[in-house]
């Protein structure tokens, strides 16, 4: 069996540079889709998704980074912002042996919701009423950069549910970074992110 004992590149970095100002963010566990209610109000939402492939990784063709954007309707918690919602989905990567660990993005600034009655919070991870196996056990903020770390290894087969954070500002197409176990042990591949 491997050891899992392991550190994302990216993090340690970021660690070392700049640790007095990272911020551990509030994650919250949500069902769906009670959640889309935050940014419609008849609680169905119609998003625009963003496959980032990693078919030239050691995660092989079939793998993706799913990134689902859509706006925050008038008249909700959500109104005027943007919500950007994540998935990896190694559900079709059947045959790689890597393992992913967590997800690193170039956010801004994160929009505080109550994703939950009365409980602020930054990120929500739709644990039931919707796809996935994998939650987040944490998220941090040195910056702009967002690093999550996956509850459990997410290894072929494998997807993860979706979280999500909202944002004041529109989306824009940037780079995203899986980290985890494998050679190399962090791919790059595309997300929506807000234009920051």
């Amino acid at each position: 069996m491997k050891s899992w004992a392991i550190v994302p590149v990216a993090a340690i970095a970021l660690a070392l540079a700049h640790s007095a100002q990272a911020a551990t963010l509030k994650v919250v566990a949500v069902a769906a889709p009670a959640i889309n209610c935050v940014f419609d109000a008849s609680c169905t939402v119609s998003g625009t998704d963003h496959l980032g492939t990693l078919i030239f990784t050691p995660l092989g063709d079939g793998a993706r980074l799913q990134s689902r954007t859509f706006a925050g309707k008038a008249g909700t918690p959500g109104a005027g912002k943007t919500a950007y919602l994540y998935r990896v989905d190694l559900t079709k990567g059947a045959g790689f042996t890597d393992c992913t660990a967590g997800l690193v993005l170039n956010f801004g600034a994160v929009t505080k919701l109550n994703y939950q009655p009365n409980i602020p919070a930054d990120m929500f991870v739709i644990t039931s009423g919707g796809l996935g196996s994998v939650g987040v056990k944490s998220a941090e903020q040195d910056g702009d950069v967002i690093t999550v770390l996956f509850d459990k290894y997410l290894c072929a087969g494998d997807t993860s549910y979706f979280f999500g954070l909202a944002s004041a500002n529109p989306p824009v197409a940037e780079t995203a970074t899986l980290y985890g176990i494998g050679n190399p042990p962090v791919v790059q591949t595309g997300a929506d992110v807000p234009n920051h």
